[in-house]
């Protein structure tokens, strides 16, 4: 190869752009997210999920007319087919992850626009989708300890409901809301693994169906979808907050990442990590488990050292405290990831389809020069 034909390689595709968006402004320098141009603060601080998901899915924040339209249709969708249902009996003992995919997939065959890759029909089915996930790991969390599915309360919130058919608790105010502001703050993130490969699926003109299950596998890997369980872990394992210092050393002694900390596109603090941060605060002292917090704070004060090296506090760092407190099984804490994502993957299968073109990456060939065919008897 020439010097002129040299190729340059970006190994998981860091730093391409693929193609143009209006929906999710990201600065990993300034550590700056935008949904549609409204800050990810205002909308942690002043928004509900349905108004951030219908800001998503329509472009414009809505009026008090469409944001209850929004809402009777969610809540008319918290239902799931008894086909459905009987798969989640069938595979109850797998894991949460496996079970939300297997039955998004299945979804398809019951949903009489699967075809229609229209917007009006990708918004309809990514809206019933919203309702949908989050019924799914409900129920296999209620099904696995053979207990009876509960029923949706149309009375509550979108999280607020999610929470009390996952914990069987009404949840407080405080804690309704402060799941609410997480699935905000997980809704979109611009061309994440997940979100790449729902636009990849949905690009060969494949139906919604199939793209949200392809995210749902991406996220299912833990190095996408996993920081939520291995931090609180972290912090099990830590188990006091004078114990952190030495664990941090320890870690970085030996060359090993610190949970919860570093992302692919942020240079500074996640943005989204601040409206965490005092929810756990927060929650933990409700909770009457303030430890948890501490021990948090504790690991953010022993990796100081390491902000000037773009090393910092992300998102996922104080989620599965949240979560853990709320009484969440470990395992639920990446479809809950998948909860709040859903309007995110919804959005990015639109944008595809409006512009779509079949998203087909080369790779350099580095192997053998042509060789010659020998039969097997001559080898």
């Amino acid at each position: 190869m020439s010097a002129e034909e040299k190729i340059e390689i970006h190994r998981g595709l860091k730093g391409v752009y693929f193609e143009r968006s209006a929906t999710t402004f990201i600065d990993g320098k300034a550590g700056e997210l935008r949904y549609r141009g409204y800050s990810i603060h205002d909308l942690a601080q002043h928004s509900s999920f349905e108004e951030t998901a219908y800001l998503l899915l329509y472009g414009e924040l809505p009026t008090a007319h469409e944001l209850a339209g929004l809402d009777a249709e969610l809540k008319a969708a918290r239902t799931l087919p008894a086909g459905v249902l009987s798969i989640i009996e069938t595979i109850r003992h797998a894991h949460p992850m496996d079970v939300l995919r297997t039955c998004v997939s299945a979804l398809a065959a019951f949903e009489p626009d699967t075809m229609d890759n229209s917007s009006a029909a990708t918004i309809a089915k990514g809206i019933r989708l919203t309702s949908q996930v989050p019924m799914i790991v409900a129920a296999h969390a209620a099904m696995r300890h053979g207990k009876p599915v509960p029923a949706a309360d149309a009375s509550l919130s979108h999280a607020a409901n999610f929470l009390w058919m996952i914990t069987g608790r009404k949840p407080s105010a405080d804690a309704a809301q402060l799941m609410d502001r997480d699935l905000i703050l997980h809704a979109e993130h611009g061309s994440n693994a997940s979100s790449f490969t729902a636009r990849v699926v949905i690009g060969t003109e494949a139906n919604l169906h199939a793209a949200m299950t392809s995210a749902i596998a991406a996220l299912s890997g833990p190095a996408h979808g996993g920081a939520a369980e291995d931090v609180m872990r972290m912090a099990q394992e830590i188990g006091e907050p004078e114990n952190a210092a030495a664990y941090v050393k320890a870690r970085r002694t030996a060359g090993e990442a610190v949970t919860g900390f570093g992302h692919r596109v942020y240079r500074t603090e996640d943005p989204r990590a601040r409206h965490m941060r005092d929810g756990v605060e927060k929650l933990s002292r409700e909770m009457g488990e303030p430890k948890w917090f501490a021990i948090l704070q504790a690991v953010v004060e022993a990796m100081k050292p390491y902000a000037r090296f773009g090393v910092n506090v992300n998102v996922d760092f104080y989620s599965g405290v949240i979560y853990y407190l709320n009484g969440i099984s470990p395992d639920l804490f990446v479809p809950i990831f998948a909860v709040g994502r859903v309007p995110g993957w919804t959005l990015q299968c639109l944008e595809q389809l409006r512009n779509n073109i079949l998203i087909r990456p080369l790779t350099l060939y580095d192997g053998p020069e042509l060789r010659p065919y020998v039969p097997i008897d001559q080898r």
